[in-house]
């Protein structure tokens, strides 16, 4: 009788390589719990969104949450003017560009590779909102050439036409980031907090061009440091989301919450399965 122990997995032996089962990380560990998904993801949890992209890869969401708050948290101590700061941010351009917009551009694609579209969309939103924010102040797109009648694109951003122009940006950057608050009502407190925030910030930054271009600088003023405040208050609960999930990612022994709302509004999904229970 020949010794078994030294011969192969005869059944293995003839799967394909590709379809042989092997006990990973993800069988270990998954299914993980609603609100822990939701806190690592920022999207409700739902079959899509549990995809095998989602168990393999790693998770995308504090990268752009980095790349927001690096961006984000200087441009509220410049709009405060803090220690003389000022110039709309001019010194930190690349900031702008790479860790604002380039940064959260990368996380939103690796969202979408994993299947969790609401994060992917934040994340796609403010990644352009921040180049958009960048670009604006480089010569080579000269967006104020329209309107200065000497051609010169510094001249024509100190017009009250192109002020006008830009607070009705901030508007519909409002509008959106409503409709974003909306849906946060299925994740968590600490997004929800921060996107409420977030819509008081691009109301006073839009009230902030309209007065510019009604010649009232000295409100202006006061409109602009308060929403560089609010800017600076909202990026507290995302460092504390950013914080959550670094921590989760080493595994570490000590869990931040993030105030669960997954059971306060029920999913359509769910309440179907209540049904037909």
């Amino acid at each position: 009788m020949s010794d078994t122990s030294d011969k192969p997995d005869t059944i293995n032996a003839e799967v394909p390589q590709d379809l042989r089962k092997y006990q990973t990380a993800e069988s270990v560990l998954l299914p993980i719990s609603r609100d822990t998904f939701e806190k690592l993801y920022l999207n409700p949890k739902n079959p899509r969104a549990t995809s095998k992209l989602s168990k393999r890869f790693g998770n995308p969401t504090p990268i752009s949450l980095l790349g927001f708050l690096l961006a984000s948290m200087p441009n509220a101590m410049i709009m405060m003017g803090w220690r003389g700061a000022g110039g709309h941010g001019g010194a930190i351009i690349p900031v702008y560009i790479w860790f604002g917009g380039m940064v959260q551009i990368f996380g939103a694609v690796g969202e979408w590779i994993i299947g969790n579209t609401f994060s992917c969309a934040i994340f796609f939103t403010y990644g352009t909102f921040w180049i958009v924010q960048g670009t604006g102040l480089m010569p080579f797109f000269a967006t104020g050439n329209q309107y200065s009648p000497t051609g010169n694109w510094l001249e024509g951003q100190e017009s009250p036409t192109y002020a006008a122009s830009l607070g009705f940006y901030f508007v519909t950057l409002g509008i959106v980031t409503l409709l974003y608050l909306v849906c946060s009502l299925r994740t968590n407190v600490c997004l929800f907090s921060a996107l409420v925030l977030l819509v008081v910030t691009f109301g006073l930054f839009a009230g902030t061009y309209f007065q510019l271009a009604l010649g009232h600088k000295e409100l202006a003023e006061k409109l602009q440091i308060a929403g560089g405040a609010f800017n600076f208050a909202l990026c507290f609960p995302v460092w504390v989301i950013f914080f959550a999930q670094v921590l989760d990612a080493v595994d570490f022994p000590i869990s931040i919450p993030v105030g669960d709302f997954s059971t306060i509004i029920p999913g359509k999904s769910q309440k179907f399965r209540d049904e037909e229970v």
